[in-house]
């Protein structure tokens, strides 16, 4: 095994240092982001898994903000892409110009960043979207006949937002599939609410530590895929995420009643990923049933489609899956 942390190559003494890291990235970005403690764990769970997330929330509720605190205290370089119907692919990736001798040079595009946000990327049009969505896949952009590798890390923490829908552009289900998470943001608790409104409202500036640079964030990835898995729990998340499919004979009665679609294998790679880094964070040096159950609503809810018959009795997916698992 490669050395993991510190020139250490004992895989224990790693998975405690992760432990740890995270317990300390937690409350560095509650100095600066009150409450949304679900979100900024799901948000670093997709970040040790090398995945990315889909934030799903109304206006206000510090998407930006985490997102740019989540950069200092990683050290990354952050870059934000406001998504408009204008938009073109070559804002995203970059374009090729003529410099002064008349040769062409690339321009790089805000997409090569550590960590990219795709604020409204429902707003532009599919080819622009499109864009976007090879790079995530591929980590690479292709302009011209060349191939330029993206930074490493690389996330894409796309925002949409789920009550104005006039002018946009929803992400086809195939291409919902390539996030790892969809990350849904509810109103504060009073308590938060009140808390915000006053570190907000006073004339102070939060000066964040950085924690943890790209090549320690590197290898607690590499770390997590190396966490061992019992055969059984494999089983039982490839079976939570065939529940969902409806045409499968032994498909359950909720399924066949208000799903028209189901999740499909990439699902179950997310899920049992997820629950190796959620039991990573956690203290725990192999995954069970309550991981994948932790991580099961974010990495499911955006591969499972609802019928009519669900949307007539106001049935959310979360519903449905709760009641599978």
């Amino acid at each position: 095994m490669e050395e993991l942390i510190g020139g250490s190559k004992d895989p224990v003494a790693a998975l405690e240092a992760l432990a740890q890291r995270y317990s300390l990235l937690r409350k560095e970005i509650a100095r600066q982001v009150v409450g949304q403690d679900e979100v900024v764990e799901a948000i670093l769970i997709s970040v040790f898994s090398r995945g990315h997330a889909l934030l799903v929330g109304v206006p206000g509720l510090a998407k930006t903000l985490l997102v740019q605190t989540l950069s200092r205290v990683m050290d990354l370089s952050f870059s934000r892409i406001q998504f408009t119907p204008d938009l073109m692919p070559s804002d995203i990736t970059g374009s090729e110009i003529l410099d002064r001798d008349r040769n062409y040079k690339f321009v790089k595009g805000p997409v090569f960043a550590h960590i990219v946000l795709a604020d409204e990327i429902n707003r532009t049009p599919p080819k622009t979207q499109a864009a976007l969505l090879e790079a995530m896949q591929e980590k690479s952009v292709t302009v011209g006949g060349n191939t330029y590798r993206l930074p490493e890390p690389f996330f894409v923490l796309a925002t949409q937002n789920p009550i104005e829908q006039e002018g946009t552009y929803p992400l086809p289900e195939a291409q919902l599939d390539r996030f790892m998470f969809q990350i849904n943001l509810d109103y504060p608790a009073l308590e938060d609410e009140i808390g915000i409104v006053k570190a907000t409202t006073l004339d102070r500036e939060i000066r964040l530590d950085t924690l943890m640079g790209e090549q320690e964030i590197k290898m607690f990835q590499h770390l997590v895929r190396q966490i061992p898995v019992p055969d059984p729990l494999y089983e039982y998340a490839v079976r939570l995420v065939a529940s969902t499919r409806p045409n499968l004979p032994d498909a359950p009665p909720i399924t066949k009643k208000y799903v028209s679609w189901g999740a499909g294998p990439r699902a179950s790679q997310y899920l049992i990923v997820a629950a190796k880094c959620h039991a990573a964070l956690h203290g725990k040096f192999s995954p069970d049933k309550e991981d994948v159950k932790a991580v099961a609503l974010p990495a499911l809810r955006h591969r499972v489609v609802k019928n009519y018959k669900a949307e007539a009795e106001g049935l959310s997916i979360d519903d449905i899956l709760s009641k599978l698992m």
